[in-house]
């Protein structure tokens, strides 16, 4: 094993920094990853603006890891082990004491850390993970197609599960971005008749081959029209965070149609309480969800061929590839990946 590693940090004007660190040591309940690739997520960008400039180290970003563990901590689980494929998402491992954690909802647990926001992620060669964090890859999937569907994939995933639709129901996706473009390929997957709904003429190709039976041009339709015509929606999962874009489609949600909300915007959602309350619509959030869960959907990407589509870029060209990501260039997804660490375990 090396006795250091590189890493991609946030540096003092928000941007990052290539630097080599010395090889971590796992404590109780902690694993150490040799990573092999990392997905850029929206909220990465979140991240490193955020991120304390008096942390020291500085922060590294990244929560869609994939790749081998390298050395176990006291007392980790006897189903990890050395060399053994693991992913961490957006959740880096629940605490087991809290009271979500003994109710079985460990996504919601109140004491865990945050990949690349409250610890550091995975935009580096070698990462510290709790045990709990961990999630098995399947073997089918490469490392660069696993990373994404980690965050953006089992967000989607679960979304769609808890929406209320049922086979041949009308699903609506709002926004084909590097989360719509997951959701509707799985959404097709589920048996329902899906409807993407994106601003310009330069996605529908896209969204049409992902699963989309249509596609609505916000520039030139009435969405909120367009889907009333064929009945309303019974679930309208938004991943934008613009409010007016929401909001606009609302009146297409069908009676005790539900709105997941996926996107996360700064300004308010307006809803009418009439409009719930006459109905039996619902407005929900969803986030993502438990290692368990996340291994269901990788179970269930392999099952029914979903892939997520990615460009990829070395580790050192993070801050270039979080800068396209930001631009909205990105082809749907970016993920940067630290060469050949198959055998970093020998």
């Amino acid at each position: 094993m090396n006795s250091t590693y590189r890493a991609m940090q946030v540096t003092t004007s928000a941007g990052l920094e290539l630097v080599e660190r010395p090889t971590p040591v796992p404590n109780a309940g902690e694993v150490l990853i040799a990573v092999e690739a990392c997905g850029i997520c929206g909220a990465d960008a979140s991240d490193i603006d955020k991120a304390d400039p008096a942390l020291q180290p500085a922060r590294v970003p990244g929560h869609e890891v994939v790749g081998r563990i390298l050395a176990l901590g006291p007392n980790t689980p006897s189903i990890w082990k050395i060399g053994q494929r693991v992913g961490v998402g957006r959740l880096g491992g629940h605490c087991n004491e809290c009271s979500e954690c003994r109710r079985g909802r460990f996504n919601l647990c109140r004491n865990q850390p945050v990949l690349g926001s409250s610890c550091d992620g995975g935009y580096a060669e070698m990462m510290i993970a709790r045990a709990t964090g961990l999630v098995s890859i399947p073997d089918e999937l490469s490392p660069e197609e696993a990373a994404p569907i980690l965050c953006a994939g089992i967000a989607t995933f679960n979304a769609l599960k808890k929406s209320g639709a049922e086979a041949g129901d009308t699903v609506a996706i709002l926004g084909i971005g590097g989360l719509g473009h997951m959701a509707l390929q799985y959404a097709r997957r589920m048996g329902f008749r899906v409807v993407a709904v994106g601003r310009g003429e330069d996605i529908a190709a896209d969204a049409l081959a992902l699963g989309a039976h249509r596609y609505i041009d916000t520039n030139k339709e009435n969405p909120a029209g367009e889907l009333n015509a064929m009945g309303g929606a019974k679930a309208i999962l938004t991943t934008t965070g613009n409010p007016v874009a929401v909001n606009a489609l609302m009146p297409a949600l069908s009676p005790e149609g539900r709105l997941i909300v996926l996107g996360v915007g700064k300004d308010p959602l307006p809803v009418s309480t009439g409009y719930l309350v006459g109905a039996e619509r619902g407005v929900i959030g969803s986030m993502t969800g438990s290692p368990f869960e996340n291994e269901k959907t990788l179970d269930f990407s392999v099952l029914s061929g979903v892939r997520p589509r990615i460009e990829t870029m070395p580790l050192e060209r993070a801050q270039e590839a979080v800068q396209k990501m930001r631009s909205g260039d990105a082809n749907f997804r970016i993920v940067l990946t630290m060469g050949d660490q198959s055998n970093a375990h020998q």
